[in-house]
């Protein structure tokens, strides 16, 4: 298996080297909703920590990009999403460093093969799970891949997820190109969507999906060594989005 580039990033220490959150560099967010106010969190790379309603959520937890001790000090999670089987989003170590006693994973069957004890969910598939409503979407590659005839991501193998949090829809994009699902989606509140060559896509095919489902708040997150200002002055023309770029790397 192929893996991926992997980015070195500066660990910035703000006074004391950890907050109560565990993580003292990183900028945290809050978004109304209906139950009380998410807290948004990037850890590295691909993953983030979500806080909501008394739970913890985390995405794609992996040391391989960004390095691991951005975990140390973080709350067990009540959930764990995993969109894929390659490192940069299904680590085992960092998997089981946040479990508690009553931590659900949840997964694609592909990485069901590793983390056995994951709940399986398919795209197009619905469920609530620890009290979060969670709906599986595709992300997959159109055209890039390591060779000919082969793609990064095959159509069915991974999970983007739209979360629903106090009725707020949350799209985490997963590892993906622009593809129709994505340009189809209405209503998102918050989007985290990747970009990095050659695995997922450009900065403007990005910002191309972005304009078409028009999602209030987007966070470009997986970007690597991406051209975030590409992206940036493409989506600011458009009515209603706000892009927040927060430190990943």
């Amino acid at each position: 298996m192929y893996k991926k580039a992997v980015f070195s990033r500066p660990l910035v220490f703000l006074g004391m080297l950890f907050a109560v959150s565990g993580v003292a560099w990183a900028q945290s967010d809050t978004v109304a909703t209906n139950k009380g106010d998410l807290k948004i969190t990037p850890l590295n790379h691909a993953s983030l920590q979500l806080q909501w309603d008394g739970k913890t959520i985390y995405v794609d937890p992996s040391g391989q990009v960004g390095g691991g001790t951005v975990y140390n000090g973080l709350p067990k999670g009540d959930l764990i999403l995993v969109t894929d089987v390659h490192g940069d989003h299904q680590d085992r170590a960092k998997v089981d460093q946040l479990k508690g006693a009553n931590t659900v994973v949840v997964a694609p069957k592909a990485v069901a093969a590793t983390i056995t004890e994951a709940q399986v969910i398919n795209n197009g598939e619905k469920k609530t799970v620890a009290g979060v409503e969670i709906e599986a979407v595709p992300m997959y590659n159109l055209l890039r891949g390591p060779q000919p005839g082969t793609l990064f991501h095959d159509k069915g193998r991974g999970n983007g997820y739209i979360l629903t949090l106090g009725g707020k829809r949350l799209y985490i994009a997963g590892d993906t190109e622009c593809i129709p699902e994505m340009k189809a989606l209405r209503n998102i509140d918050v989007a985290f969507v990747c970009m990095n060559l050659p695995y997922t896509m450009t900065p403007g095919e990005a910002a191309g999906c972005v304009n078409a489902f028009k999602p209030k708040i987007v966070y470009p997150y997986h970007y690597g060594q991406s051209n975030l200002q590409e992206f940036t002055s493409a989506v600011q023309g458009t009515a209603g989005v706000e892009v927040r770029l927060r430190k990943w790397y």
